[in-house]
């Protein structure tokens, strides 16, 4: 969601044109049955089209960042340089790894609340962790009778975590990509960097540290470190 990126946003758009994207079924974007990272992909190109960029830096974060890959793998021709963050190009057990948050998440969706306040202590129960619930809770938005009502399509979602947890379809990008991967997190492990340089042989990785999978709200100071050279 491109929320989750408006303070990095903000600081880039004084050097680069920056687009921050809603991605189908988040945020502000619409609502859809169908949902895997080609299509994801492919929503990106009708984009770019739509707004004439013929090429573009592109960064992703998670499943953003295998839609980054994704589109990277089948749209080269698109993508100037590739910035992956705390996402390799595996198989991941979602449902097992989300199954707490796709719960609290439909928890919320199943009920009415009035405040925020009282929508974290909701989603406590299955999230304990603060920093998760405050990503979380951006999915909120106010109705126009002063509810608050959940943005993102947890519906479709639940349903759609083996196309979440995919690998991409194994394909090679050439160009200059960048994978950051948070320092505490388990999602790119040390043994992972072969596999990714089998789809992206132009590929460096980079640690943040004092980071887990959020690295770049845990650490954003060394995470925009981590890119200036990157992006020159």
């Amino acid at each position: 969601m491109s929320d989750n990126w408006r303070t990095h946003a903000k600081y880039w758009s004084s050097h680069f044109e920056v687009h921050a994207i809603d991605q189908r079924n988040h945020g502000k974007s619409f609502h859809s049955n169908s949902f895997d990272y080609e299509i994801l992909a492919q929503d990106i190109v009708a984009y770019m089209e739509s707004h004439k960029l013929d090429k573009a830096i592109v960064l992703g974060h998670s499943m953003g960042g295998k839609t980054a890959m994704t589109l990277a793998l089948q749209h080269p021709e698109r993508v100037h340089k590739l910035i992956v963050a705390d996402i390799a190009p595996k198989d991941y057990k979602v449902r097992e790894k989300f199954s707490n948050i796709i719960a609290g998440l439909l928890h919320l969706d199943a009920h009415t609340f009035t405040s925020r306040t009282l929508a974290d202590d909701a989603l406590s129960a299955f999230v304990p962790e603060v920093g998760v619930r405050q990503f979380l809770l951006k999915n909120l938005a106010w109705t126009e009778d002063r509810t608050l009502k959940l943005r993102c399509n947890i519906q479709v979602l639940q349903h759609k975590l083996g196309e979440i947890g995919a690998a991409p379809v194994e394909a090679i990008y050439a160009g200059e990509t960048l994978f950051l991967a948070g320092a505490t997190s388990d999602y790119i492990l040390e043994q992972d960097f072969s596999k990714i340089q089998l789809y992206f042989p132009n590929a460096t990785l980079n640690w943040i540290p004092n980071a887990g999978h959020w690295l770049h709200a845990e650490n954003p100071k060394a995470f925009t470190l981590a890119l200036q050279d990157f992006l020159i």
